[in-house]
């Protein structure tokens, strides 16, 4: 099959269709409007295949997970997504494969109101690039740099999920029943939240997303706010599949240094407590209170009722070339 009859077939006439998008697939250039009294946020991720998901994921998880995870950079920086644009690599056109893959890529960006307007195509291992972009209110943008010590360390959804997910389908972790299919699902389909990052982005101090685990990416705000912080381990929510899965050290574990997760941690001023409440109320999502942030810049201190506690792993997911 061509590059054009592909694109024809696949991406040019299904999925979400929005109103500010001018000129969509078909030409040169996608054309587009940002709407008056808006900012634009960009991100870019490449997954690739045995590195960011397994070479045997179902395509449709492969395909959602490559939305999900731009569009959990865009909740993190509180912008609601509109636009997407996809490079796929692959070494071979696999019709069944690519109804799958499409299957996936349309389900999530139907929900989420997102527009497929542009991309490529290529002949090569197998690997999908994404570039999603979406508008933030001027001066209302989350940044990793905006935290201040006495502020409160907040974490969405359940930790650790992902990493057990993960581990069961390495053959790593021997988990069975319902448990199972939902730790699985938790890897194959992670849920950025959008809705969450829209409601904070004028109530939290900073925010980052737990693409390579709770440590790795809350030492990420530390740094770029010169903060320290205390967590106490025995706060983070954990979900009833990795409870049951698991012993409680090891649930820990999990939450403490798994990746793929795409929750988002960020940081309230104890004068915004009650304005989080509130605002989290329409997204039907569940805000967990783990920590405070501290003065001593750059120092994570782990406590398990009140005594210091070791991680096994003192680190997430490390980016390597």
């Amino acid at each position: 099959m061509k590059e054009f009859d592909l694109i024809g077939r696949y991406f040019s006439n299904s999925g979400h269709r929005r109103k500010d998008v001018v000129i969509g697939i078909g030409d040169d250039c996608a054309v587009t409007t940002v709407p008056e009294n808006q900012q634009l946020a960009v991100t870019t991720d490449t997954l690739v295949a045995g590195v960011h998901f397994l070479a045997d994921a179902p395509a449709k998880s492969v395909a959602y997970k490559t939305v999900a995870v731009n569009l959990s950079d865009l909740a993190a920086m509180g912008a609601e997504p509109a636009w997407i644009s996809l490079s796929l690599s692959l070494p071979e056109v696999d019709e069944p494969w690519l109804d799958d893959f499409v299957s996936g890529l349309y389900e999530l960006t139907q929900y989420y109101s997102v527009q497929l307007i542009g991309g490529d195509t290529v002949k090569g291992p197998m690997a999908m690039t994404i570039t999603a972009q979406g508008f933030i209110p001027p001066g209302s943008e989350l940044t990793r740099s905006g935290a201040k010590p006495g502020d409160w360390i907040y974490v969405t959804g359940t930790l650790g999920d992902a990493g057990a997910g993960l581990d069961i389908l390495q053959n790593k972790l021997n988990v069975s029943g319902e448990a199972k299919d939902v730790l699985v699902n938790r890897h194959y389909f992670p849920t950025p939240r959008v809705a969450v990052g829209t409601a904070i982005r004028r109530i939290a101090t900073s925010c980052i997303d737990i693409s390579d685990g709770l440590i790795s990416d809350l030492n990420h705000i530390l740094k770029a706010s010169n903060c320290g912080a205390t967590v106490h381990v025995e706060r983070l929510p954990l979900s009833r599949a990795l409870t049951s899965a698991v012993s409680p050290e090891q649930a820990i574990e999990y939450a403490l240094s798994a990746g793929d997760d795409y929750e988002l941690i960020f940081t309230v001023s104890e004068e915004q407590r009650g304005s989080l409440e509130t605002s989290l109320a329409s997204t039907n999502v569940k805000a967990t209170c783990i920590g405070q942030l501290t003065g001593h810049s750059g120092t994570l201190s782990l406590l398990k009722d009140n005594e210091k506690y070791t991680p096994v792993t003192s680190s997430g997911y490390e980016h390597s070339f």
